[in-house]
């Protein structure tokens, strides 16, 4: 478990794997307010803030680790603990190289949207549900106790935040700290109450399945997302590695990854896997370096025609990635969630 802490943690956006996980889940202290804000947090716009009321608590166990443990029902997250909490989670990326799995942990929290389903938190989405052992048993969320580990001394100290904020707060702080753009982020995700609550399995996208093409359709049209929107999100690979041991795919180490930094190991899709830039898709379209990773449903960008409108332009056009990324990672992130007090 050492060594996966100091590792720059794989990432495999929305992909199936056959490991399972260590248990979670966790102490909760709760606040209610409202807020709106950019992830850069240098200017607040907060609205309607109300009364911040301190509720009840969980423990966490004995040994450090996270129980399955319901947590008491939660309200929205303190703002000034969310801007101290944003500051923690720069400096956990400075040391641990971990923006890709931190990316991972919000897009699998909320990637469980269903936009057929009504009913909170039966629809799935952005609710913390995530940091409960059932639902880091699915397949598809192997290692992602990792990231759990890595930012519960952050959530121990800020306990007015919840973890469906602080999740989405970190995946949104890993992509600007790494060189994306700034996404417009906003905060008062109310956090599910216990496992009972968490989404059954098979939501998340697999890696390979038979139609790369139609397979992403049908995860992330089941979201309320479009192609253009599938093909942005999927430029996030331009961030992290894939480790065979974990989801099936990819080499154990390449020129690229075996030195770290972190632990060694694992295949990337880009060169310079800790720096976010367009590259992903121009090196899909190049195929020349058999030590990055492509995955059919990275290839299948450059192939099904409606994908491949908007990979072309994003491998020539960093500008127009970014923009169109920042608004579809804003989307992915509050898809599902109920927020506190309610959205007009």
């Amino acid at each position: 478990m050492a060594s996966s802490l100091n590792s720059a943690a794989s990432l495999r956006l929305f992909a199936s794997s056959s490991s399972s996980s260590s248990s979670a889940a966790a102490r909760l202290s709760l606040r209610s307010t409202s807020l709106s804000f950019s992830s850069s947090l240098k200017s607040l716009a907060f609205s309607t803030l109300s009364r911040h009321k301190r509720g009840s608590a969980v423990s966490v166990s004995s040994t450090g680790g996270f129980s399955s443990v319901a947590s008491p029902k939660c309200a929205a997250s303190d703002p000034d603990q969310l801007k101290s909490a944003r500051e923690d989670i720069k400096e956990l990326l400075k040391s641990k190289f971990c923006h890709p799995i931190l990316v991972r942990l919000g897009w699998h929290d909320a990637g469980t949207y269903n936009k057929n389903i009504e009913e909170w938190p039966r629809r799935g989405g952005a609710n913390g549900s995530l940091r409960f052992e059932v639902e880091l048993k699915h397949a598809a969320n192997a290692g992602l106790v990792n990231a759990l580990n890595l930012l519960q001394h952050i959530k121990d100290k800020y306990s007015g935040v919840t973890y469906a904020d602080l999740f989405q707060l970190a995946s949104a702080t890993a992509i600007e700290e790494a060189g994306g753009p700034k996404i417009p982020m906003k905060y008062g995700r109310v956090d599910v109450s216990g496992p009972n609550e968490c989404p059954e399995e098979g939501r998340l996208p697999a890696a390979g399945p038979p139609s790369p093409a139609d397979h992403l359709r049908e995860v992330f049209y089941r979201m309320g997302l479009n192609d253009k929107e599938i093909v942005a999100l999927s430029g996030a690979h331009t961030l992290g590695r894939s480790r065979p041991d974990r989801s099936g795919w990819g080499k154990p180490e390449t020129k690229y990854t075996k030195d770290g930094p972190g632990a060694p190991g694992g295949q990337s899709w880009t060169v310079q896997w800790l720096k976010f830039n367009n590259s992903y898709f121009k090196d899909i379209k190049a195929k020349r370096d058999e030590d990055l990773l492509v995955l059919p449903t990275d290839a299948v960008l450059f192939e099904d025609p409606s994908f491949k409108v908007y990979a072309e332009k994003y491998a020539e056009d960093q500008e127009t990635f970014f923009k169109d990324y920042a608004e579809a990672h804003a989307k992915l992130s509050n898809l599902g969630a109920k927020f506190n007090p309610p959205e007009d």
